[in-house]
């Protein structure tokens, strides 16, 4: 597999958000989000194997491992990794973009599916197919820019009925829409959704990369 980095952190988004988390962060992305955050993982990184991988999350002394990207889906041992990571007793989740194929990930670990808004430039890339296979395990985020994006994912929300089981998560894109709107508006409208924040920016800036 192509990796651009490993590395501890706190877990700063998702219903885990503030777990210590060991994160595995992929090379390459197929998709080229309007705020991307991660950028610098569009290339470069070194090849590794499965089972260096397994072998280092194991040693971190951590539970939780996230295996992120760019878009960790267009590594073909990814499969393969998920499902080694979670018989070692590890607690594993995938971040992927929504737009591939998630059906071959292990069902024991939690995929958490971008669905991506008009804002963000890429809403036609959405896999629909992806939602056949979501269990109470797995969770559906939207970053939204502004209001149009909030009124696109009620509708999204409702005609898909996604609030039930799978968690539904909303994040303001970072320096595009003020939190505060965001959680008013979810208020206002009884959203059976997580507000969800990238508290690792709060905690460490603007800058940090997205975890």
């Amino acid at each position: 597999m192509r990796v651009h980095e490993v590395f501890a952190s706190i877990q700063g988004e998702t219903s885990r958000a503030g777990l210590p988390t060991f994160f595995i962060r992929t090379t390459g992305c197929n998709l080229r989000c309007a705020w991307c955050d991660t950028t610098e993982a569009f290339e470069g990184g070194e090849e590794r194997s499965v089972e260096e991988l397994v072998a280092k999350a194991r040693s971190s002394g951590l539970e939780n491992v996230t295996l992120t990207g760019g878009e960790p889906l267009l590594q073909s041992d990814a499969p393969k990794l998920v499902e080694q990571l979670l018989d070692a007793g590890l607690d594993v989740q995938i971040e992927t973009n929504g737009s591939l194929d998630i059906s071959p990930l292990d069902r024991r670990a939690s995929r958490i599916i971008d669905m991506k808004p008009p804002g963000s430039g890429e809403e036609t890339a959405f896999l629909e197919s992806n939602l056949e296979e979501l269990s109470s395990r797995d969770e559906v985020k939207m970053v939204l820019r502004d209001r149009a994006d909030y009124e696109w994912a009620i509708e999204r929300i409702g005609s898909l009925r996604l609030a039930e089981p799978t968690k539904v998560l909303l994040a303001p894109a970072w320096g595009e829409l003020d939190p505060k709107a965001l959680a008013r508006w979810i208020l206002d409208d009884r959203l059976p959704v997580r507000l969800n924040l990238q508290i690792h920016k709060t905690i460490w800036g603007g800058d940090a990369r997205g975890v």
